[in-house]
């Protein structure tokens, strides 16, 4: 038989009959293997699992990670911009919790803050320490690092037990269950810095805006891509893309502004 018969025959159609026999011949041929991991599910009575890759399990989360932080940089040679944002959020969820230092633009000095990853969002980013809550957007930051002598650990913050009880409400009322945490929030979404900022409303903050003026005031409302802050009966709008960053106000401070605003007016 030449080499063209036999490609011929090899494209022969197959009956059923003659399929399976060759499908089951195939398998009985094949080697088997003792799959640790099927065995101990069967065993405790939760059956077997369909293999995701041929690799093992921690090869393909290594490999997983590898190929989500490729295509961050491959987008990034796409679009400067999206890619950027992608890393910032990327490197930020990797230090939820943690210390982390920031240097924010501007054409004056250098502005740096340093606190503990509070919250990502879709653009912007929120640092905790012991006296300020800083509110920082993605597009102002010019770098981000972990502060010298801080040692680079895994996250353990990114897992969540939920009980019995936060699981049903979870299947049955999802959207009223994730409204009233905000950890749940940060968990299943992404908020913008309006939102956040709407859930803190009646907080004292200071406002850095891009012209290197600040404005001071209690948060009254956040939206339509504004911030509503009130000081003495004054009220102000600001646009959000004229922000710098947001800061609380501690007590202190509060005052001496408030005695120099009562001067001013006398």
């Amino acid at each position: 038989m030449t080499e063209y018969e036999k490609i011929q025959q090899s494209k022969k159609r197959l009956l059923l009959n003659e399929y399976q026999t060759k499908l089951w011949n195939r398998i009985e041929s094949e080697e088997k293997k003792n799959d640790t991991v099927n065995n101990f599910y069967m065993k405790n009575g939760d059956g077997l699992t369909s293999p995701t890759s041929p690799n093992t399990t921690e090869e393909l989360r290594l490999m997983m990670e590898y190929i989500d932080r490729a295509n961050i940089f491959h987008l990034s040679n796409q679009n400067a911009g999206r890619g950027r944002l992608l890393k910032l959020r990327k490197f930020f969820k990797s230090k939820r919790n943690q210390q982390v230092e920031i240097f924010i633009n501007s054409d004056e000095e250098p502005i740096y803050k340093e606190g503990k990853v509070s919250a990502v969002g879709r653009d912007f980013v929120m640092l905790t320490n012991l006296k300020d809550r800083i509110w920082i957007g993605y597009d102002t930051i010019e770098s981000a690092n972990i502060p010298f002598g801080i040692p680079n650990y895994s996250n353990t913050h990114q897992h969540y037990l939920f009980d019995n009880n936060l699981r049903k409400k979870l299947l049955y009322h999802f959207g009223e269950t994730i409204s009233k945490r905000d950890t749940l929030k940060q968990l299943f979404f992404e908020e913008t810095l309006q939102t956040n900022l709407q859930s803190w409303k009646d907080t004292w903050v200071t406002v850095y805006l891009r012209d290197q003026t600040k404005k001071v005031g209690k948060i009254v409302n956040s939206q339509e891509g504004k911030i509503l802050i009130t000081f003495f009966g004054e009220s102000v709008h600001i646009h959000l893309k004229e922000v710098k960053f947001i800061e609380t106000i501690r007590l202190l401070s509060l005052i001496n502004v408030t005695i120099q605003t009562i001067m001013k007016k006398s």
